[in-house]
């Protein structure tokens, strides 16, 4: 149930707390996005096609550990919380898991594409873990959408400024700790980056508070959460929308290194590059509070939708020598992006709202599981349109590419991001629940809170309450 609580304000200490957990999840987040694909391709020694098809493979095992694991953080009761214990019982899971992931086996080739595999998915088990329950956290911190809209900025001012410090340091710290042999300096980064974000990990735990709770009583079979999923409009339109954004975010973020090193022929720039991006990010996360006090949220996404696709398409005509344009253009899109991810998760926050007004029934890990599905699915199906397009191009690695790679490179990070994100645009405008409603059905919910799951007004075609809303 949401206790009566709404007024209730969060202090900056517990929001910077919260930010911290997706600070932790940055340093496997913006390796994964950033420089992933190129280690795999140009250190481990996998062909680009053989990666695009691994990504999509082992990112499709989500779609069933991610709704399971919200499932079982829903049933989780512990005198720590729901969600909470994971942030801790995950960090020995996640510091193995990338160490491993980075290690270059003295294996044929055969056996390091079963290691990639068997490791990678590791990987991604293991982030489930813990990042699944840290997302649902968000939303049983605070009911009011105004206050998860500020946590959500704090939430990515401390995703993209770990982004940002791991964009510039890795490939340093890579050259620093392998002295010479870049594979060995892959596990050193990875380590370190484990034993920093276990720290983070700790304060987000020792900082934070659940309380939203499910209605009393509540007993509902994993089938029904996900049937529930399926009747939740403005779930199902986020899921998409989410998908899609995420193809726009990744293409550009994993080609970003294969346009400066094999394009522009500059790979000293793909870290100053990739964190110039990433504090333009941070920035306008941090504006979003006040973006959202001036225009409704559905309204703001599509605005900044239009500009990162409008901004993407001039990209396209930057010649290889303009690095000026090039870090211009990176900003402003790194400035219309940053709004996304609060904006976006914090609705995920509101229809777990709405969902409970529904039905009388919540289930908030399932719902941003299924969230972070969606993510890591728009990440996949990225990462193999980057193989299978590379691939067919005739890209080598580590050699001077031909016209034709060169062209695909360009059109990855530009004109298909440009497609994606336009696409983005109209999906939007089909988001359901606005300021006033959700207003409405957080009362609703106040009101009702403590009342069985026949008492809630719940909207229907067939039989609705006076003042219900419609979706």
């Amino acid at each position: 149930m949401i206790k009566k609580i709404a007024q209730h304000q969060l202090s900056v200490g517990e929001k910077i707390g919260y930010a911290c957990g997706d600070l932790a999840s940055n340093f496997y987040w913006r390796i994964f996005d950033v420089f992933l694909f190129i280690f795999y391709t140009d250190v481990f020694g996998l062909s680009a096609a053989a990666v695009g098809t691994m990504m999509l493979v082992t990112r499709l095992i989500d779609a069933f550990s991610d709704p399971l694991m919200g499932a079982i953080a829903d049933r989780t009761k512990t005198k720590m919380g729901k969600f909470r214990p994971y942030l801790l019982w995950g960090i020995i899971p996640m510091i193995a898991a990338g160490v491993l992931t980075f290690t270059v086996p003295d294996v044929s080739d055969s056996n390091k594409l079963i290691w990639a595999y068997g490791t990678y998915i590791f990987m991604m088990l293991a982030y489930t873990f813990i990042n699944v329950p840290y997302g649902a956290l968000l939303g049983v911190i605070t009911p009011d959408s105004q206050q998860r809209t500020t946590l959500t900025s704090f939430r990515f001012i401390g995703a993209f400024s770990g982004g940002s410090l791991v964009a510039y340091m890795t490939p340093e710290l890579v050259n620093y700790l392998g002295q010479g042999d870049e594979a060995l300096g892959w596990q050193y980064t990875m380590l370190i980056y484990g034993l920093v974000a276990a720290v983070l990990f700790v304060i987000t735990f020792l900082s934070t508070t659940e309380r939203v709770c499910p209605p009393a009583h509540q007993k509902t079979p994993i089938l029904q959460d996900l049937k529930d999923l399926t009747q939740n409009k403005p779930w199902k339109v986020l899921f998409v929308l989410a998908l899609i954004i995420m193809m726009t975010i990744s293409l550009r973020g994993s080609s970003g290194t294969f346009y400066f090193k094999y394009y522009v022929e500059r790979p000293d720039l793909i870290g100053s590059f990739a964190m110039a991006y990433m504090i333009a990010l941070a920035v306008g996360a941090a504006c979003t509070p006040l973006l959202t006090k001036l225009i409704d949220k559905r309204c703001l996404l599509m605005v900044l939708m239009t500009i990162v696709a409008a901004l993407s398409l001039i990209f396209y005509f930057v010649p290889s020598d303009d690095i000026t344009s090039m870090y211009v253009l990176q900003i402003l899109i790194g400035l219309a992006l940053g709004p996304k991810s609060p904006l976006v998760f914090s609705m995920y926050a509101d229809t777990a709202d709405f969902s409970q007004w529904r039905t009388g029934r919540r289930a908030t890990a399932m719902i941003f599981s299924a969230a972070a599905f969606a993510q890591k699915l728009g990440g996949a199906l990225a990462g193999a349109m980057i193989g299978w397009l590379l691939a067919s191009l005739g890209y080598v690695a580590n050699q001077v590419q031909t016209g034709s790679s060169q062209e695909g490179i360009v059109l990855l990070m530009t004109l298909i991001p440009a497609i994606f994100a336009a696409i983005a645009v109209p999906l939007i405008y089909f988001y359901p629940l606005d300021e006033k409603q959700l207003k409405k059905l957080q009362d609703d919910l106040l009101i009702h809170g403590d009342r069985d799951q026949q008492e809630l007004p719940v909207a229907s075609d067939k039989n609705s309450t006076k003042g219900a809303i419609h979706v």
